[in-house]
């Protein structure tokens, strides 16, 4: 498989959305995202029970693919998990940021599945075209919703499904949570207060993407337009109760700690101090120590086949 030249964009490597991670307060184009291919690989690694299960119920949907694609893979644990649940497939994941390939490389390695595991670095949806032939299975995490013409981008998707191939999308769902309702310290509901502010992060988001067209999310009926036949959707939950594993607090951690850096100005003094105790590993009342934190997430994947 030949490599695309690497083109920095609006979503530059953040296709995969770093499971769990929901969607982040940055400008992309700023994350060092070689340095942070680790920690995006500890995440998405604790989230894999969901995904394992979203990839055994797609096994029964899409059975024995010849070419299996990852757009927008990141640092690849999904990209192997596919490899993992189609032994006979070839899998090519395709991400905007080679530092996060290279990890994913480096991963197939070391769980065997080299010989048949590639990747293309470039911008979706146009490097699909670099592809050697269409996708028996096009797996697209929260990697969408980065394309300004949301319509457009699963249009050119379906365009390198073979036919009877079928698109897995995974998008929506229900925000994370971490904490109880009341915590003990602070005012109750914080985590309902962070997501109000989250999603008006992700509506300026939206509207800032080149191209972008205002869509309902109403995925099958996109899929649709697309020309694809939907067939199918589920929620899969990641169910980690309390008391955390030291891996699931370091996520909790490292996500309030990005919405704390990145939303300050947005939040009233009283809940930014409630973030700086709960990320502040020597207070006992942080996640770091609290026996409450848990990680409850619910990701959706909507299938749609290509008929023609």
């Amino acid at each position: 498989m030949a490599h695309a030249h690497h083109r920095h964009g609006e979503h530059d490597g953040s296709g995969h959305r770093e499971p769990g991670q929901g969607h982040h307060p940055h400008d992309t184009t700023d994350i060092d995202w070689a340095e942070m291919g680790p920690l995006l690989e500890s995440q998405a690694e604790l989230f894999t029970p969901l995904y394992e299960h979203a990839l055994a119920w797609l096994g029964k949907r899409q059975t024995d693919p010849g070419l299996v694609v990852d757009a927008g893979s990141g640092p690849g644990v999904v990209a192997c998990l596919l490899a993992d649940t189609f032994p006979g497939a070839r899998v090519v994941a395709v991400d905007g940021n080679e530092p996060l390939l290279e990890r994913a490389r480096a991963r197939a390695g070391r769980l065997g599945v080299a010989d048949r595991f590639g990747t293309l670095a470039g911008e979706l949806p146009g490097v699909l075209g670099d592809l050697d032939y269409p996708a028996d299975l096009l797996w697209a995490s929260r990697s969408l919703h980065h394309l300004g013409d949301q319509r457009a981008a699963l249009a050119a998707f379906a365009g390198h499904l073979a036919p009877g191939g079928t698109i897995a999308l995974m998008e929506g769902g229900l925000p994370t949570r971490f904490l109880p309702r009341d915590i003990g310290i602070g005012r109750p509901g914080l985590q309902a207060r962070l997501d109000v502010v989250e999603s008006e992060w992700f509506a300026r988001m939206r509207a800032s993407l080149p191209g972008v067209v205002d869509e309902a999310e109403d995925w099958a009926a996109l899929l649709a337009s697309a020309g694809l036949k939907p067939t199918g959707t589920r929620t899969f939950l990641l169910d980690l109760p309390a008391p955390a594993t030291d891996r699931a607090r370091a996520y909790v951690a490292a996500t309030l700690s990005r919405l704390r850096e990145a939303m300050a100005d947005e939040l009233d003094a009283e809940d930014r101090a409630t973030l700086d105790r709960l990320l502040d590993p020597s207070d006992g009342a942080s996640v770091h120590h609290r026996p409450d934190v848990f990680v409850l997430a619910a990701h959706t994947v909507h299938t749609a086949t290509r008929t023609l």
